[in-house]
């Protein structure tokens, strides 16, 4: 490879970790707190790229789609946290099981609204720019700094505001927390709609680059699942394994094939919680 093949895969590796991270933060604050996993998660993904295409549709600026699919997300996120997830506090199987049918649900109900057919958002930034001396996507370049973004303000949340005080608290030992006078149930419910709404938010962001389909958001939650299974609680583990699998998909997409590079994160992650079963977190 010469000089210029290097720099634009060195690019992707980058750029791709970070939308795979923005993608599994939100997986990830929820298993955190609430040690289930949201196999809505897709069907969240999926529901803020639809907002998104709504917003373009209406003839509103694609930022404003961003904001718009975060809280179509947290909403549709708070209510399957009353109605659905709250009864089943304590049996994880069974909040996993409701979660995967919930998404199967709201995947039939936007194709019920939008129909099957494949639709398109366009890039609030289009062209490239100058790195090195090779042109870039600014747009791939710009999910770095969201990424950056997302990730800068959830630890902020948690490090220092009372509701990341209150968090930490449950995730360390809910039973002492409540002792103390912490509403767990609160903590849980925000947690969800926030995690919802992140999902929904990365819906949004990753929409230019692909395209928008009732089911375009299963792989990216396998792909989050296994991220979140290899870093359990911590953000900078996931930091981590998006860089470190990310990168290995980058590479083996583009130096083998596409098809091997989408099972890569799945095959790795499964190795790395054989050798090491609590994967990147220490």
């Amino acid at each position: 490879m010469n000089g210029a093949a290097v720099l634009t895969l060195g690019l992707d590796i980058v750029t791709t970790a970070a939308i795979l991270f923005t993608v599994a933060t939100g997986l990830l604050i929820i298993f955190g707190v609430m040690k289930i996993v949201n196999f809505a998660h897709g069907a969240f993904i999926t529901l803020g790229a639809y907002a998104g295409l709504v917003a373009s549709e209406l003839g509103l600026s694609p930022w404003l789609g961003l904001p718009l699919a975060f809280l179509a997300g947290a909403a549709c996120g708070a209510l399957v946290e009353r109605c659905v997830v709250r009864p089943l506090y304590g049996r994880p199987l069974d909040a996993i099981l409701a979660t995967w049918g919930l998404g199967i649900i709201i995947g039939e109900l936007l194709t019920l609204v939008f129909g099957r057919e494949v639709q398109f958002v366009g890039s609030p930034l289009s062209g490239t720019v100058d790195v090195l001396g090779e042109a870039y996507s600014v747009y791939r370049l710009f999910l770095v700094v969201a990424a950056l973004i997302v990730g800068g303000g959830f630890a902020w949340l948690l490090g220092a505001t009372r509701l990341g005080l209150a968090t930490r608290a449950v995730i360390m030992n809910e039973d002492l927390a409540r002792g103390l006078g912490i509403n767990a149930g609160w903590v849980r419910f925000i947690t969800f709609s926030l995690g919802s709404g992140l999902a929904g938010l990365a819906g949004a962001l990753i929409t230019p680059l692909s395209s928008v389909d009732p089911n375009m958001g299963v792989p990216w939650l396998l792909n989050a699942f296994m991220l979140v299974m290899v870093s359990g609680a911590s953000l900078g583990a996931l930091l981590a394994a998006s860089v470190l699998l990310g990168g290995a998909q980058v590479v083996i997409s583009s130096l083998a094939s596409p098809i091997l590079g989408g099972l890569t994160i799945v095959v790795l992650a499964a190795l790395l919680l054989r050798v090491r079963p609590k994967g990147f977190a220490r």
